[in-house]
């Protein structure tokens, strides 16, 4: 049976939301993120149309476009307008995975005919729109990989069906820059040997590209050649993370307690990075000496910022431990998560502190995560 992919992706997300509450900033450039020293979030097809673009520095995006209105951000707004979107597909769609805080697809395979699942996500379509007022962007056919583009090709606000006897039509003259898995330096040396398009890319022999660029060459090729039989994985919302220690013998050593909060607080933000969550609540443990156990939390703006987790965790372990007795337990759990992508949180960050937490994460994905850390938590949580 033919496989039918819809991938569907809500347009300039953060922007549509801001503008859902604040007419006055429709038609107008519009970039979304911190002061002059963070860096964009998300920005308008207004804006963008003076070079300006998402992960670029605040003060460069400024310059480009010095006419644009800046707005924080809300990610209490969007993770309240991403869970009312999910809502009407899951209530609808036979299979859906979440991907990302405005991403998602749906499986539709065996649904009536192939043009009857179009029409259907056509329908859908015009559902969410109505029913949240965002505007969203769709493609359907026979796999994530060539929906996915199809989905970047109608944007903005745009719906296509690519047929089986399409795709190597629709793929061939596009840039590889277009292909999921594509990124900067893989363009780069792609492009040095003259393979500028998915075409170009599929014609190659394989062990060619496995030589240049390793085991991501064949996936590349078959990509490129319309084929990825990856599924469509049933999205189920994760509510929590967290680490607990039970000490070898009972202490009241608070600086190694305090070290130990911190070093948790940096390896579950990297788990929340990389599996791209934001949490909202923080939530510290403690067991004393006599078994009798006590909690606290605090909302946060939604983050996966270890500098941020770190401290609120230390502020709320302050709190917590009232009584002057040993502990024999600690613990650390971010709960309320959301889907979302490192860049989201950070709207208050500047660009050098992004760049660090990128040089640590890759450290960490390369040597594992106990490879590098903050001095204050090294020893402790190891």
């Amino acid at each position: 049976m033919q496989r039918a992919i819809v991938h569907m992706d809500l347009d300039t997300f953060f922007v549509s939301c801001e503008r859902l509450v604040n007419s006055q900033l429709k038609g107008i450039p519009l970039i979304i993120g911190g002061g002059v020293r963070g860096v964009v979030s998300s920005c308008s097809y207004e804006a963008r149309k003076f070079g300006v673009r998402s992960a670029m520095p605040m003060g460069m995006a400024l310059r480009l476009c010095p006419q644009a209105k800046v707005v924080k951000g809300d990610m209490e707004l969007y993770s309240k307008m991403s869970h009312t979107v999910t809502e009407i597909i899951q209530e609808n769609a036979p299979v859906m995975e979440k991907s990302s805080i405005d991403e998602f697809y749906l499986d539709l395979t065996g649904m009536d005919k192939f043009f009857g699942a179009y029409k259907w996500t056509n329908e859908l379509g015009a559902k969410i729109e109505k029913e949240t007022g965002l505007p969203i962007s769709y493609a359907l056919s026979i796999n994530k990989t060539v929906s996915k583009i199809g989905t970047g090709e109608s944007k903005p606000h745009g719906h296509q069906e690519i047929p089986p006897v399409g795709v190597h039509s629709f793929l061939s003259p596009l840039p590889i820059k277009k292909m999921p898995g594509v990124g900067d330096s893989t363009f780069r040396l792609l492009s040095r040997v003259g393979i500028r398009t998915i075409g170009t890319l599929s014609e190659m022999p394989v062990d060619v590209l496995q030589q240049m660029i390793g085991k991501n060459g064949t996936d590349l090729w078959r990509k490129a050649n319309g084929n990825d039989d990856s599924p469509v994985v049933p999205y189920s919302e994760r509510k929590s993370i967290g680490k607990e220690r039970t000490f070898s013998s009972d202490t009241m050593d608070i600086k190694e307690v305090k070290g130990l909060i911190s070093g948790m607080a940096e390896n579950l933000a990297h788990q929340l990075r990389q599996e791209k969550w934001l949490t909202s609540t923080v939530v510290i443990k403690i067991r004393y000496s006599n078994f009798d156990t006590e909690t606290k939390q605090c909302r946060v703006t939604y983050t996966s910022a270890d500098h941020t987790l770190a401290r609120v965790a230390l502020e709320l372990f302050d709190k917590v431990y009232s009584r002057r007795m040993r502990l024999r337990l600690v613990g650390l759990r971010f709960t309320d998560l959301v889907h979302g992508t490192y860049q989201m949180n950070l709207f208050e960050d500047t660009a050098e502190l992004i760049n660090l937490y990128q040089a640590m994460d890759n450290i960490k994905n390369r040597f594992g995560s106990d490879a590098v850390g903050r001095a204050v938590g090294f020893n402790f949580s190891r």
